[in-house]
């Protein structure tokens, strides 16, 4: 009962879902102009140290995933998905190889419930779906799924959570579920120009918006798109209330 779509236009590629769009690829640009380029920034506050490892949940046609691969060339990426038909579609029309990813259908809720294996420098929480198009977050946000979040996580890890909008984060409590001694010191808010989501990025160390600008500023692929306005965001620092 899911109309699924690949649209092509020149080397442009895009996965839509019953009108929502789950993912955009173009393999000469790194940038997509949405959401996908703002849910790697809270990697780049600490520029000494690249994810080597890096945890996915939810990877559309694996978007991210290539992002990924071209800005840190990280040792090892696994993307979850419970849908077969994003995983198709990120194997044989978005050039995701098995080099790339270790792309996994399971549902991530049960995936990041169950894993015990070694802890990942970055995870991303981009778990959407929506009808009528208009995406949602298809895993509640609590205090009990950040801690399943931070299980997934190294010691010095970052996590990434993306929000359909405001409104769904400050619905999602998000203040609340982190009132509660969690390793977190530092927290962001990631938003852009023309979109409506809204991305978190906590860190287990003490940072500024202004370590990323410097980051963005010192890699000259970075600095390039952002001195033309390819590279468009706002971040916004979050207070964490004391436990």
């Amino acid at each position: 009962g899911v109309l699924y779509q690949v649209h092509r236009r020149g080397d442009r590629m895009r996965l839509f879902a019953n009108g929502v769009q789950h993912s955009e690829f173009h393999p000469k640009r790194l940038l997509t102009g949405s959401v996908w380029d703002l849910l790697w920034l809270p990697a780049l506050f600490r520029p000494v140290r690249s994810p080597r490892r890096i945890l996915l949940l939810g990877t559309g046609a694996g978007t991210v995933i290539r992002q990924l691969k071209r800005l840190f060339d990280p040792i090892e990426i696994v993307g979850v998905d419970n849908n077969p038909i994003h995983l198709r579609v990120a194997r044989e029309h978005f050039g995701v190889t098995p080099e790339m990813a270790q792309l996994l259908l399971a549902d991530a809720g049960d995936y990041v419930a169950r894993y015990r294996g070694p802890g990942f420098d970055l995870v991303i929480d981009d778990l959407f779906g929506g009808g009528n198009g208009v995406p949602e977050r298809s895993v509640r946000f609590d205090s009990a799924w950040l801690r399943k979040l931070q299980r997934c996580l190294t010691d010095d890890g970052v996590l990434s959570i993306n929000f359909a909008d405001r409104a769904e984060l400050v619905l999602s409590g998000f203040s609340r579920a982190l009132n509660r001694g969690d390793r977190f010191l530092s927290m962001f808010e990631f938003t852009a120009p023309a979109i409506e989501n809204v991305i978190v990025g906590l860190l287990p160390f003490t940072a500024q918006s202004a370590d990323l600008r410097a980051y963005l500023q010192a890699t000259p692929e970075l600095a390039n798109l952002l001195e033309r306005g390819r590279l468009r965001y706002r971040v916004k620092t979050m207070k964490l209330k004391p436990s």
